[in-house]
């Protein structure tokens, strides 16, 4: 276990930022499953604006990669398009 108060304060920190992030990751993954499955464009339109935000701030605060954020607006760009 930590000796030092700042080791401490660390591992508070850390605790609270995982535990942030987790809960934002799953979030826009459930958002993105949730857009997948619309059939109706407009409704997915309407949608995709709001998944694309998520994606970038989580992206931003490097919660997953930048790469992997644009792949996942091209895919989803794509996806709004078929429909």
């Amino acid at each position: 276990m930590a000796n030092h108060k700042s080791a401490l304060k660390r591992i508070r920190s850390t605790e609270k930022k995982r535990v942030l992030n987790r809960y934002q990751h799953k979030t826009t993954r459930n958002a993105i499953k949730k857009l997948r499955a619309m059939t109706d464009k407009k409704e997915a339109t309407a949608l995709y604006t709001e998944v694309v935000s998520m994606i970038d701030k989580i992206a931003k605060k490097n919660i997953i990669h930048n790469n992997k954020a644009a792949n996942l607006k091209s895919k989803l760009q794509k996806f709004v398009n078929t429909l």
